[in-house]
């Protein structure tokens, strides 16, 4: 009885990995995501390591497929056992049927990254490279007609793709184990200017407060300034004049500094000059 317990507790954790779907990454982790033409996933870390035989050689294939395809074809492998080699290009992007977009080593499940170190500005990078894979996030391949490997092209924008993970022996070439098909991702659309709530409501408490801040600003020196230009006008007005009289004419100075006038008898003239400038003349001793 207990041996027969034991069969199926291995047939429970060979199974294991069949009853699992590629996830999508941890928003923690992968901020927006996903984007308009990028589906970050978590690599399948412990799913496989049921599967594994000590001194066999693996790699984990991931394809990916247009949500709609999975009515025409979603089949991975042909009547061998041997993973499709199918393209980007051979199914219009996913609308035809799986693709394959990438092949890597089977993570180690013994080390996995540590999380912790995603504050580390130095290991950010490597922990992230370690535990999630970005579909769509080779801009290059499709234009480089000697690229190695599977090319991952960007993904169509608002648009809903499956992923699935295949466990491959590299020696036989056969697929071993491998994952259901995930749940339906999408990417992202761009959004419409018409569609931008410009509503002061949907502003921050911050933004809010800073806009008022600087308005309050803004008056307090317009009235500052208009204040200004109404005292240099008063004091303009009042300041002291100096009347020169002559015969025939009255000249009134407003300049500040002390004038030197100058009568000419002959013209029945009298000007005013404060450094070589006449001010102002009256007629008849009448002031202007």
């Amino acid at each position: 009885m207990q041996g027969h317990w034991v069969v199926l507790a291995f047939c429970w954790l060979g199974q294991l990995s069949q009853n699992l779907r590629p996830q999508i990454a941890n928003p923690k982790l992968a901020t927006n995501n996903p984007t308009l033409t990028t589906i970050a996933l978590e690599k399948p870390f412990c799913v496989f390591d049921d599967s594994l035989s000590p001194g066999s050689s693996y790699v984990v294939y991931l394809y990916a497929m247009a949500d709609s395809a999975s009515t025409v074809s979603s089949a991975v492998t042909d009547n061998s056992s041997k993973p499709l080699n199918t393209t980007f290009q051979d199914t219009n992007g996913g609308q035809l049927g799986p693709y394959r977009a990438a092949l890597f080593n089977v993570p180690n499940c013994a080390s996995p990254p540590m999380l912790a170190d995603v504050v580390n500005v130095k290991k950010v990078s490597d922990v992230l490279k370690q535990y999630l894979f970005r579909v769509g996030d080779d801009v290059t391949c499709l234009y480089d007609p000697n690229f190695p490997g599977a090319c991952n092209p960007p993904l169509a924008e608002d648009t809903t793709y499956r992923f699935k993970y295949l466990l491959v022996d590299v020696v036989a070439g056969v697929v071993k184990d491998q994952t259901l098909w995930s749940d339906p991702m999408k990417t992202s659309k761009v959004k419409q200017s018409s569609t931008i709530d410009t509503w002061p409501g949907r502003r921050s408490g911050g933004m809010i407060v800073i806009t008022s801040i600087l308005s309050t600003l803004m008056f307090l020196l317009v009235v500052g300034f208009l204040a200004s230009i109404f005292v240099f006008r008063e004091g303009h007005d009042n300041r002291p004049r100096k009347l020169v009289t002559c015969p025939s004419y009255t000249l009134i100075t407003l300049l500040l500094l002390e004038p030197w006038p100058y009568c000419s008898l002959h013209l029945s003239v009298c000007s005013t000059i404060s450094h070589g400038v006449v001010l102002a003349y009256s007629l008849n001793g009448v002031l202007l």
